[in-house]
Parts: structure tokens; C-alpha cells; sequence
């Protein structure tokens, strides 16, 4: 059972937690292991310095571009090949029906808790992109799912930005379209109440969530939007209830509504952080979020974790550990002068022989970097290696793109990383605190 401390003031004696599961990471990889295990009744608490949640733009991607570069339509099949050419690559080591089930538990989670987001296809989302490119995708939030549809139909549609918003440009995804979308037009206006100085995306999606707002800005769409059917926004129609936002704009407006992401830190990536960081712990997990673990120390009955934040030292004790720290972003890689180094326990890296072969001579060699495919070795349960080649722990897993053999980024796989290997450590971790 989880216990909760009673508050108290800055204290040197530590304040313990006790729990099943302990997560370590406040990334995708770490808030999709927090919810599997919610979803299997396994006590969790999950600790983590500032994870890359904020940075997304929202979509969550399995797999977008295979070597070489060429674009996925549909990346089950894609996956096929992958195993046929990648198989340390971790999306191999999973099957497509558990990943299809990973994605359909953490899509539908979000929308229980008031975020709607597309299930999972048989195809991949043609989306678009703050700088009106495209990219594939898995599932989006709904409040974009308008996007892609109207592109594909060559709906009459109006990109409509605000004077003094920096880093998303009407024009600029006007004429990246234009040959696939020649309907597609943009616009300028002011926001409501905001009329000089910049302004911000966050700033923006709270003063939507104002009744109010919402009906200056629908009347000046109104005002612009001439004949066309479709308005594209950037990403900022509320933090904690956008698909109110957009269905109010839609009603005040007659004509459907949809967000295109923004440079980041972006809105939807702040839904998502502010949505786990809240409803997380109304459904009893401990989250102690924007604190670095210490130390993590394992004995034959469990494992200490030590950390602290601004009331004193802290420190849980769980029966078992998902690792999901994440790469350099996110600290749990660290690159020196004499290699690449896993910053917590000291796990072996796979990484280049030499400094020198981490990158090649040419940046934009379409090979990729072997830096970018560094990371920690696991076994078939997601248990990380030791020196020797055997498990750290029985006690300890891990999941997300610290795992080694991937460029998550050349692949456009970094949600589907996160979400199938996080759904196959829990899976691991259920396994063995139940006995089997």
C-alpha cells in the first residue's frame, strides 16, 4: 500500500513512501508506465527531472520514415521490415498487436481524462507541421484531426495567425502547401485584448478557456474568413479543456476548427504535462515531479530510492523499478570526453568505440549519427544488463529511448518507443511482483 506523509517544513529526517512500482522519468516513456500500471491496480509512485513532455508537438508518432528517408504510410507494415533489418531496435522486440494495444490504452486514458486523441489506425496521419510541411503520425489530438482532412480533400480553408505571435507564420505554411493544398489561404488579426507586445501560445490557449474570449475571437475569424469552410489556428484553444474550446469556436464561427502545433515549448505538450501532473495522483499515484533521483540502491528485498525537494530529503522504497530517464535532454545519458555514461546506476552504454566515430564527416549524412543510436542493453523482459551480460536487478526495467540501438529522431518513432516499451516493462514488472 502507498502511504503519504502529512506536510511538514524543511526537515533533515527523510520522508518515506512506500510502494510497489517506482517510475523514474517524467517523460512520455515515464507518464505511459505510470498509467499501464494504474490500468494493472499495481501501486506506483513516479519521480523525474523536467522531462521533454513540453517539447512535443502533441502528435504521437510510431513510426514515420524507415532508413533512407522514405516516408511511412503504414508503419505496421513498416515494423515487418524493421525486424527483418533492425532487430536490436526496440520497436522490434515488440509485437505489433502489444503495441497496438499500448497505443489504444494510453489514447484512451487521454480521453477519459478529457484530452480526445485518435485511436490507432491501420495507416499512418498525414499532419502538418508549424512550418506547413508534413509528416506522418499515429494518433493526434482531436483538436487537429480537421487538419489533415481538409488538406486531403482540398477543402477552402483560412491559416489565421495573430500580430506579435513569434514562430508560426500564416504565410509561411501558405506557401509549403500551396501545391497540395491551393485552396489554402491566411489571414492576420489581433488577439482579443492583446494587442501590442508578443505574445504566447500558453498565454493565449488560458485566455481562450474565458467564455468572453472566445466570442472576440470568433467574431474577428468572423470578420476575415470570407468563403472558406475550414480555419486553422495555432496550437491555442485552451490547456484543460481544448476540445470545448474548439467545439464553442466551431458553434460561434459555423465552420469546423483546428490547431496546427507551434515551435516548441508548444500547447499540446503542456496539456499533456499539466494533464498527467494533475490527474495522476487523483487516481493515487505518488508523483513527485521536477526532482532528480539521487540515488537508487537495490538489496534483496526491494529497492531505496533517495532524492529531495524543498521540504527535505525523501525517500521510497519499492518492490520493483522502471528506468526511464530518457537520453541527453533529459539526463539519463551523459556524454564526456572519455565516452557516454548512464548517470544513475552506471549501466553499460552502447555507444561508438571512440569520440571520434560519434558523428560523421557530413551533418546531414543520411545514415544518421551513431551517437544518436547510444544507449542501455536490455533482455527480452526489459530487464538492463550489466557488464557481463546479466540482468542489474531482477528488480529493475527500463523503457523509452534510453534504450540503446534507435535514432528515434531520424525515425520519427520517439512516442511509439516510449509507449511500446513502457507498456512492455510494466507488463515485466506485473510479472514479476505477482510471482509468476
Amino acid at each position: 500500500m502507498q502511504h503519504r506523509p502529512a506536510a511538514q517544513t524543511m526537515n533533515d529526517e527523510p520522508r518515506h513512501f512506500s510502494t510497489q512500482l517506482a517510475v523514474i522519468g517524467s517523460g512520455i516513456a515515464g507518464f505511459a508506465a505510470s498509467i499501464f500500471a494504474l490500468k494493472r491496480k499495481i501501486a506506483t509512485a513516479q519521480v523525474g527531472n523536467t522531462g521533454s513532455v513540453a517539447y512535443t508537438t502533441g502528435y504521437l508518432d510510431l513510426i514515420g520514415k524507415l532508413d533512407g528517408g522514405s516516408v511511412v504510410d503504414n508503419p505496421w507494415q513498416a515494423l515487418d521490415r524493421l525486424r527483418a533489418t533492425e532487430p536490436r531496435h526496440p520497436l522490434s522486440r515488440v509485437s505489433a498487436p502489444d503495441i497496438e494495444r499500448a497505443f489504444g490504452e494510453f489514447t484512451a486514458f487521454l480521453g477519459e481524462c478529457g484530452l480526445a486523441y485518435s485511436a490507432p489506425g491501420r495507416h499512418n496521419i498525414t499532419a502538418l507541421t508549424p512550418v506547413g510541411t508534413t509528416k506522418p503520425t499515429l494518433c493526434m489530438p482531436a483538436t487537429m484531426a480537421a487538419g489533415p482532412t481538409a488538406l486531403a480533400a482540398n477543402t477552402p480553408c483560412v491559416i489565421v495567425d495573430f500580430s506579435g505571435l513569434k514562430g508560426f507564420s500564416g504565410n509561411e505554411i501558405v506557401a509549403n502547401l500551396r501545391s497540395l493544398w491551393p485552396q489554402l489561404c491566411t489571414q492576420r488579426i489581433s488577439f482579443p485584448g492583446m494587442k501590442s507586445g508578443e505574445l504566447y501560445p500558453e498565454v493565449m490557449a488560458r485566455a481562450l478557456e474565458v467564455p468572453a474570449t472566445r466570442e472576440l475571437l470568433a467574431a474577428a475569424l468572423n470578420e476575415v474568413c470570407g468563403p472558406a469552410e475550414v480555419i486553422g489556428l495555432p496550437a491555442i484553444l485552451g490547456m484543460h479543456r481544448p476540445d470545448h474550446v474548439r467545439g464553442e469556436l466551431e458553434r460561434l464561427t459555423g465552420r469546423q476548427i483546428f490547431e496546427l502545433p507551434t515551435m516548441p515549448p508548444s500547447v499540446p505538450g503542456i496539456r499533456l504535462r499539466e494533464l498527467f501532473q494533475q490527474v495522476l495522483p487523483q487516481k493515487g499515484v505518488i508523483l513527485i515531479p521536477q526532482q532528480k533521483v539521487g540515488s537508487l540502491d537495490f538489496d534483496t528485498d526491494g529497492a531505496t530510492l533517495a532524492l529531495s525537494d524543498n521540504f527535505g530529503p525523501i525517500r521510497i522504497r519499492a518492490q520493483a523499478v522502471i528506468l526511464a530517464t530518457g537520453r541527453f535532454l533529459s539526463g539519463g545519458l551523459d556524454a564526456h570526453a572519455a565516452g557516454i555514461r548512464e548517470h544513475l546506476l552506471d549501466l553499460p552504454v552502447s555507444q561508438p568505440a571512440a569520440r571520434s566515430d560519434w558523428y560523421r564527416a557530413r551533418y546531414t549524412d543520411p545514415r544518421g549519427h551513431p551517437i544518436h543510436r547510444a544507449g542501455i542493453e536490455v533482455d527480452d523482459s526489459w530487464r538492463p544488463l550489466n557488464g557481463e551480460g546479466r540482468p542489474y536487478s531482477e528488480r529493475l526495467f527500463a523503457a523509452g529511448v534510453i534504450l540503446a540501438h534507435q535514432d528515434w529522431i531520424r525515425s520519427r518513432s520517439g512516442a511509439g518507443i516510449a509507449i511500446a516499451t513502457a507498456h512492455g516493462a510494466v507488463i515485466s514488472a506485473a510479472r514479476f511482483l505477482s510471482g509468476w
